[in-house]
């Protein structure tokens, strides 16, 4: 058996600077990855996501061009050129991924399945190494789609979807949370008919029912079908396609079928029980607020974890892992800020409380809500498209939460969170000089803009 410092087991956004930091501080580190260095972000998820969002954008706006007075003629995709792209810049960021761990002395990477096999003990191929520390950075996968019939025919999920090669006649999409909305506007517009079924009563489940209406409005004005209190009962085989049959007793044919129902931990491959630690009936495995588990010096971070599940906060549980670790401090999660955009077009940008969750807290609020059609540069840009919204403390004039769907939305919320960063009432961002014409320039419309 192999005595070593550290072992991480999964190199995800969170695992890779985890590593390369404790071998650099002189820790004998292994690093285990069982498929691909750079975890979902890089390989599976943001990184290749965004980068076909880009190309469906591109899209979009040839079509639209004549909105600018700009004649392009017919607009055609070439999806074997757009996969591509995606697969060529996924690996130059992988690349940098594999010479970072490269570069680290005293940090080796095993290219194998990890297990326990005792407590803090790992098997990864033929090996078997002991660490007094271990991180688990394991993640998540798709979660399969559990309807009957399912079994018999085709479904794509998050990651094979972005491997066709040509576009989807009609893509019916199962689920309709920021997956299912980001993957159905971007195959509509690349070109494909899109219906989204969805068994709840509004899209994205989490944020206040007037956002989820106005992200609804978007996607049916980009000629999405949208069917909510809906599921799929069945999947068949028929004429080169599936016919999905709902519970109203409709069928759909569908060319293709993504099930985006959410995703599963990838910790039920661990036999986490072997090292006596524990996880929640979803799999995940819990941690206190510095990121410890039931078990001393057993650590885990990232998705494998419950709560959010984004790049971001993966990175930001390395910070903290870094900081108790390396230099000995008291680092925690507690009070952090979870910020968070999601990819459709326009894009909405999301932070701390919605109203319903502040309400239900029993926080005297008050929220500022304005149309982006306000807004003068999203006018200019023929971006007009989403709705600003704040909550904001009664009592302290401080910004509780935002949701910003419309043009840079994602970049509009991030200031917004510097704003709560800094403690600031609302009144600094009202009564600010912005340039003009900006966007940031809505804030003093914004602010003036409170429900009565």
């Amino acid at each position: 058996m192999e005595k070593v410092d550290v072992v991480i087991l999964g190199s995800g956004q969170g695992g890779n600077p985890l590593a390369v930091a404790l071998a650099n501080a002189g820790k004998r580190t292994v690093l285990i990855e069982r498929e691909h260095v750079g975890g979902t972000c890089v390989n599976v998820g943001c990184t290749p996501t965004k980068t076909m969002i880009a190309s469906g954008r591109a899209a979009y706006l040839a079509r639209r061009s004549d909105d600018y007075g700009v004649r392009t003629g017919d607009v055609s995709v070439d999806m074997q050129k757009v996969r591509q792209r995606k697969r060529d810049i996924v690996e130059q960021w992988r690349s940098g991924s594999e010479s970072s761990i490269d570069g680290a002395d005293g940090l080796e990477l095993i290219m194998a399945e990890g297990r326990f096999t005792g407590p803090k003990t790992v098997r990864a191929g033929d090996r078997e190494i002991t660490a007094d520390t271990i991180v688990i950075n394991v993640g998540e996968r798709p979660a399969p789609l559990q309807v009957p019939g399912a079994d018999s025919v085709e479904i794509l999920d998050s990651t094979t979807i972005m491997e066709l090669d040509e576009v989807p006649a009609h893509l019916v999409v199962i689920g309709g949370g920021n997956i299912g909305l980001e993957f159905g506007q971007l195959f509509r517009r690349l070109g494909s008919d899109v219906t989204i079924v969805h068994h709840s009563r509004q899209l994205l489940g989490r944020e206040d029912p007037d956002i989820a209406g106005a992200v609804q409005d978007v996607l049916e004005e980009d000629g999405i079908r949208v069917l909510l209190n809906t599921s799929a009962s069945d999947l068949r085989k028929r004429d080169g396609g599936i016919d999905v049959t709902l519970d109203n007793g409709s069928v759909l044919h569908a060319s293709h079928v993504l099930g985006a129902i959410g995703r599963t931990s990838n910790a039920d491959s661990l036999d986490l029980g072997k090292a006596g630690v524990e996880s929640d009936k979803r799999g995940h495995i819990p941690t206190n607020d510095m990121l410890e588990t039931n078990v001393p010096g057993i650590h885990a971070i990232g998705d494998v974890r419950p709560g959010p599940k984004f790049t971001h906060i993966s990175y930001d549980d390395f910070r903290i892992l870094q900081a108790n670790l390396i230099e000995g401090k008291q680092a925690s999660i507690a009070g952090r800020q979870v910020p968070y955009v999601i990819y459709i077009d326009p894009q909405l940008g999301r932070i701390g409380m919605t109203e319903q969750q502040a309400r239900e807290a029993g926080t005297a609020i008050r929220v500022a809500k304005m149309p982006m059609s306000r807004v003068a540069r999203a006018t200019e840009t023929a971006e007009p498209r989403g709705i600003m919204k704040v909550v904001v403390d009664a009592e302290t004039e401080r910004i509780l939460g935002a949701a910003i769907l419309g043009i840079e939305g994602g970049e509009i919320m991030a200031m917004l969170q510097i704003a709560m960063l800094g403690n600031l009432p609302y009144t600094t961002l009202r009564d600010g000089i912005f340039a003009h014409p900006s966007l940031a320039e809505g804030f003093n419309n914004l602010f003036s803009s409170f429900e009565e």
